[in-house]
């Protein structure tokens, strides 16, 4: 099984990070959006980063807007969005595809390393979530109608 750290993926303020920047970290990958009805699931995401972060906890937001053009916005209100409304403050990342020819590198390894409902790896809708445990591997994918707080135990496992 390969692991995440060769991937790389332009922050929301529009620097390069290595995901190798997160080695020894629990993360959950998230494809966010700011104009969804899942959106408010940002709340939750923040929750679970504060409560989990001192234990290697962290969250990472990438916002997409493939899915009824729900994110539309610039990186700088994306971000500015995010903050004012649900005050996120885990990493987010420029905006990017989920599916398609310009799949984001990143998403195409998450979804073969961890298929959908039936095997398929196209991402369906806003909020598909990526738990990935500390050696970068992905263990489980959740639905984007999983709420934050139903996937707190997988976390806990995931921590150890």
């Amino acid at each position: 099984m390969t692991d995440i750290y060769n991937h790389k993926a332009v922050n929301i303020k529009g620097q390069e990070v290595s995901l190798n920047d997160f080695r020894g970290k629990v993360l959950l990958v998230v494809n966010t959006a700011s104009k969804c009805g899942f959106t408010p699931q940002l709340e939750g995401l923040e929750k679970l980063h504060g409560k989990f972060h001192e234990r290697g906890f962290v969250v990472l937001g990438f916002p997409c807007n493939q899915f009824g053009a729900q994110d539309p916005g610039s990186e700088s209100e994306i971000e500015e969005f995010c903050q004012v409304n649900y005050g996120v403050s885990f990493p987010m990342f420029a905006k990017i595809e989920v599916n398609g020819p310009a799949t984001h590198p990143l998403f195409s390894h998450l979804k073969k390393s961890a298929p959908g409902i039936f095997g398929s790896e196209k991402i369906k809708w806003n909020f598909t979530k990526f738990l990935i445990n500390r050696a970068g591997q992905v263990v489980e994918r959740f639905a984007p109608a999983t709420k934050p707080e139903k996937i707190e135990q997988a976390i806990i496992t995931a921590l150890g």
